[in-house]
């Protein structure tokens, strides 16, 4: 790559924003947001990026800080003066202020669960003393910061349940600081870690300390935008300082690599997951847990497959694995023998396997069909016994559990259904609600269905379609449409209180299961990413195309959302086809495809994405890079970016500078801005207030585009 600094080439560039729309002034309703002169060339190819001073750190750097009150002072203004705005904001505190409970975990003669009472910025971790016993608040991270963006992230009880190992995330980042609270006392330990990421937590079987995967601590003034290399699993002893912690598992000859640590429910093994990257290929290294030294050796080498525990009998370990099943299958290797490959137990269906788990005496395998959430009971040795039977569609989350143990407990929501908890008993297959919400809407008056559409090139796609009742078949009305499509993750029917206030007031929501997602397990993955990533937005496209075609909406009354890896997909689809929206909510998204592996986590994506330094993948990723490609002479759709000043998963230059080409571009006049939230990061931890008022902005936002007149209920 060979950076160029000569103004003189601008009519060279190869992006039609940066070729045909750096004014000499900015246009009137934007601030002023100085352009460089830097050109590079990547595989003979001129390609600006006059923003690029963007990607400075807000906390440190005064000039992207100046940019960014001049941007927020002007998105406050406008989403302030909404139509609307006050009643949705309104109506989401009513929606979402229900108590809400998550899914228990079971230890000793305790059960450990969060709850809200519905408008806490934070949920709090209780403890109960058997099932009957009196709630109890143990860690409350309500009061940890003035303005409730502190949270309490992963957390996990030891074996007996005397003590919980608990992760402190401030201000949405990634980053963990870990601590330990006598269960018993309700006392805080003196134990504190630093610079934990990405970790799981496992406790030995006696609670003497517990397992963790950190990063070395990074440089000065790179905590938010370093790339992290190097984490190591570590053994934590209670009482003890970080100081003295024990590296357990490192691999420096691999610096990429990330780890993750499980202990067996029977306290006899120690199971380490590698992965190079966010694709489910992982390695197994395995230890007994002796009194001495533990001696680690490879279970599984080569990066290949998927393997997710979900329990053990003994050496017999039981995996759900992509493994010989694109869709998964459940299959056992025995650790004390050599690596001969799995044996299969249950073997691939026409569904997706998401999930097993071993509880009791029995097996739980959790499936998606059709993006639905499906579940079913089998013996160890893989014969069924039958489904588990969930209310509606919609999404089952949990059965977690521990051999000898038949008890689990599993969270079932949807669209318009709010998470309801159930305990189930594997010994008797009978399922009893633990507790249900009182709502202040009646989920009877929503109706959910599924269809299939065609996609450009004819793949059926799934959508879900959620509308109230009373607006069927009443022509085209107000549209929302979200996607993902990346990742392997699948987009389940979830309930979101923000869009439940968007169906109260007349508006539809259609969801768009997308390639690239983990729906169809690995070969729908592997549809819609790297070299087959525009198969992802044609796939979106076809899901506008489809909504119009059948007369439930039209292209003046359509809005696209998208988070993340959907905030790209929402940042490109428009760029490729503006004339079919309404309006765009790209959220948190990488919008620069040829830089984001420059920063933090970034570099795990060349999985999905592939390669910027790869002239191959460089070519795919300059074709739909979001910001690369936003092309003056066309009408755009209103345009709201969403994101966080400390976001360090997908940094906020990636937002700042995508919006930086959109108002400098000749787009039309529609608006085109950007909100930054403070003191929040990707998404995790974000306080309810901050959730509430940034929801009331984007849909406020895409109701006056759409036409949507919103009243109050």
């Amino acid at each position: 790559m060979r950076i160029v600094r000569a103004l003189a080439i601008v009519g060279l560039f190869a992006s039609p924003v940066f070729a045909q729309s750096l004014p000499e002034r900015p246009l009137p309703n934007y601030p002023h947001t100085r352009a460089s002169e830097l050109v590079e060339d990547h595989f003979g190819e001129m390609v600006a990026d006059p923003f690029r001073w963007l990607e400075n750190d807000v906390r440190t750097n005064q000039e992207v800080r100046d940019w960014v009150n001049r941007e927020n002072a002007l998105s406050s203004g406008y989403l302030s003066a909404l139509p609307g705005r006050t009643i949705l904001a309104e109506r989401m505190k009513q929606i979402i202020g229900f108590e809400r409970h998550g899914t228990p975990r079971k230890a000793g003669r305790f059960y450990f669960y969060l709850r809200n009472d519905g408008l806490q910025n934070q949920s709090v971790l209780y403890v109960r003393e058997g099932l009957d016993g009196r709630p109890r608040s143990l860690v409350d991270p309500n009061g940890w910061a003035r303005d409730g963006a502190t949270a309490l992230a992963e957390w996990m009880p030891s074996n007996d349940g005397h003590h919980v190992a608990f992760a402190v995330q401030d201000g949405g980042t990634d980053w963990r600081t870990l601590r330990v609270i006598d269960v018993d006392t309700g006392d805080p330990t003196m134990d504190e870690i630093k610079w934990v990421k990405f970790s799981s937590l496992a406790w030995k079987a006696d609670g003497s300390g517990f397992f963790y995967s950190r990063f070395p601590e990074p440089e000065a003034g790179g905590t938010f935008q370093s790339i992290n290399l190097n984490q190591a699993v570590y053994f934590h002893a209670l009482g003890t300082s970080q100081a003295q912690d024990v590296k357990i598992y490192a691999t420096p000859e691999r610096p990429s690599l990330r780890h993750s640590a499980q202990v067996t429910d029977d306290g006899q093994y120690l199971l380490i997951t590698s992965a190079d990257g966010t694709d489910q290929r992982y390695e197994l290294t395995v230890a007994k847990i002796d009194k001495g030294e533990m001696k680690l050796r490879s279970l599984v080498k080569g990066l290949d497959h998927n393997w997710s525990l979900a329990g053990s009998v003994g050496t017999r370990f039981f995996f759900l694995t992509n493994n010989g099943a694109p869709r998964g299958r459940l299959v056992t290797l025995d650790v004390a023998r050599r690596y001969k490959g799995p044996v299969e137990i249950v073997g691939q269906t026409a569904d997706t396997l998401v999930g097993a788990s071993l509880v009791g005496e029995r097996m739980i395998l959790a499936y998606l069909g059709d993006a639905k959430s499906e579940a079913e009971l089998r013996t160890l040795d893989g014969r069924l016994i039958g489904p588990i039977t969930l209310p509606a569609i919609g999404s089952a989350a949990g059965f977690g559990g521990k051999g000898g143990d038949p008890e689990t407990f599993y969270t079932f929501s949807s669209y318009a259904i709010p998470p309801t908890v159930y305990r189930f008993d594997t010994n008797t297959g009978k399922a009893e609600i633990f507790t249900r919400p009182k709502v202040a809407f009646d989920p009877a008056d929503y109706v959910t269905e599924q269809r299939f559409y065609s996609s450009k090139d004819g793949t059926r796609i799934p959508m879900f379609l959620v509308q109230r009742k009373d607006s069927l078949g009443k022509g085209p009305m107000p549209t929302l449409l979200y996607g993902y499509g990346g990742f392997n993750i699948s987009v389940a029917p979830a309930f979101d209180a923000p869009k439940l206030a968007w169906l109260e007031q007349g508006g539809a929501l259609a969801v768009a299961n997308l390639r690239g997602g983990g729906e169809y397990g690995a070969n729908w993955h592997n549809a819609g990413r790297l070299q087959a990533k525009q198969n992802v937005f044609d796939d979106f496209i076809a899901a506008g195309e489809y909504l119009i075609a059948e007369g439930l909406t039209s292209k003046d009354k359509l809005a696209i959302e998208g988070r993340s890896n959907g905030g790209l997909l929402v940042g490109a689809v428009v760029n490729q086809r503006p004339d079919l929206f309404a309006a765009a909510l790209p959220a948190v998204g990488v919008m620069d495809m040829l830089r984001f592996n420059q920063f933090t986590s970034g570099r795990f994506w060349i999985d999905d994405y592939g390669d910027p330094a790869k002239e191959a993948d460089f070519r795919v990723l300059r074709s739909y890079s979001p910001y690369h490609n936003v092309a003056g002479g066309r009408e755009y759709p209103a345009i709201l970016v969403t994101t966080a000043d400390t976001d360090d998963r997908v940094v906020p230059g990636h937002s700042f500078k995508y919006v930086a080409a959109l108002q400098s571009a000749d787009i039309g006049n529609k608006p085109h801005l950007i909100r930054i939230e403070t003191r929040a990061g990707h998404g995790s931890g974000k306080p309810t207030d901050k959730i509430i008022a940034e929801s009331a902005d984007m849909y406020a936002f895409i109701a006056k585009w759409t036409g949507l007149s919103i009243k109050s209920p």
